[in-house]
């Protein structure tokens, strides 16, 4: 292969195959990497601004029966610790969200074998008969996959009655690696790689915005994370015309503190800052459809995230008024409003509040 070629073709931002992305990401230095992430950044998006979002992580459970080897929070309906968050514990967290200027919760839980369709619909209607400003960035693909499974009812069916319950956009959860062999090692009870695209091509079809994330350095392979970001931008290529489908990409790297898949593996688990940065441009690279991608300072700190955003990141998400996965296995940053605009500002770029759609913020 022609390195040069292969370099001027991701430029150009036609699609690189997994083995030219496989040979670049092989035979190119991080810093020449970094240099063409930000290139194809910048001519997605000329103008030096990074988004940040304000918004509240609000779990409705932590019942889950998918047994996901790598979380810490989730538990069983009938443990002590098991909850449905109640109408009252909803209100207070949400008064504080808009207190702190945000309008946006992403409200997800697990995979409750108890809750069907009519609890979804009951909890977005009464939110937003509560409060008629909020927008709903909630659930993903699994559980969407699980209530159909509950239902008899289709994916599209699901999507539709939540959507005319409230629902804003569709979170890219739950897809770790969308490869079937890592699925099977570390989240063998969710849905598949290939329900978890059908569920978002049927999300694009109905017009509903969703975004992709990724949990990299656990068991996946280098060419099972390039089949992620391949499988991811076809389907997006797919998306019907005025959709914007995908709007954005976030990896992070695996948290693994106390997990199950830490302790029957017996080893350290360590994306170093390096592979991180080198990812982010490698996923500009290979998504030239997908407009947006995020730096997750949550799990890897506010200088590896600024240094991100010269290699191909043009997001660095939420402030995270609240979060209760990653954080209970090793995540441990903060930001509040102030700190996570400085930060961008220390990183060379104008910030600006976002919303969901990715347009910008006015009260």
């Amino acid at each position: 292969m022609n390195i040069e070629e292969i370099k001027e073709k991701a430029l150009k931002g036609d699609f690189l195959t997994k083995e030219e992305g496989l040979f670049l990401n092989a035979n190119t230095s991080t810093t020449e990497l970094m240099a063409i992430g930000h290139a194809i950044r910048m001519r997605l998006h000329p103008v030096a601004e990074v988004g940040w979002i304000i918004d509240r992580n609000v779990n409705y459970t932590n019942v889950c029966e998918s047994g996901c080897q790598f979380c810490n929070f989730y538990t069983g309906k009938n443990s002590k610790k098991a909850y449905i968050t109640k109408d009252e514990e909803y209100d207070e967290k949400i008064k504080v969200l808009f207190e702190k200027g945000g309008r946006q919760i992403l409200l997800q839980g697990g995979l409750h074998p108890d809750l069907g369709i009519n609890f979804y619909t009951d909890l977005f209607s009464s939110l937003k008969k509560r409060f008629p400003d909020l927008k709903l960035h909630a659930l993903g693909p699994p559980e969407i996959s699980h209530i159909a499974s509950i239902e008899g009812i289709s994916f599209r069916e699901v999507l539709k009655q939540l959507m005319a319950a409230g629902l804003d956009s569709l979170p890219g959860a739950g897809a770790e690696i969308l490869v079937d062999r890592v699925r099977e090692e570390i989240s063998k009870n969710k849905c598949t790689a290939d329900d978890w695209f059908n569920v978002m091509r049927e999300a694009h079809k109905l017009g509903l915005t969703t975004s992709v994330t990724m949990m990299l350095g656990h068991v996946e392979t280098t060419e099972e994370r390039f089949e992620h970001l391949i499988r991811t931008r076809e389907v997006q290529a797919e998306r019907p015309e005025g959709a914007k489908g995908f709007i954005s990409f976030i990896p992070w790297p695996f948290m693994s503190e106390g997990t199950v898949l830490k302790k029957k593996l017996k080893r350290n688990f360590d994306v170093s800052a390096d592979e991180y940065i080198r990812f982010i441009a490698m996923s500009r690279i290979m998504l030239p459809n997908i407009p947006n991608i995020q730096a997750s300072w949550l799990t890897v700190g506010k200088e590896i995230g600024q240094i991100c955003l010269h290699a191909g990141a043009n997001d660095f998400g939420s402030i995270m008024i609240e979060e209760n996965v990653v954080s209970v296995a090793g995540a441990d940053h903060q930001f509040d409003a102030e700190g996570i605009q400085l930060a961008i500002r220390e990183a060379g770029f104008t910030p600006y509040q976002r919303t969901q759609q990715f347009e910008k913020f006015t009260l």
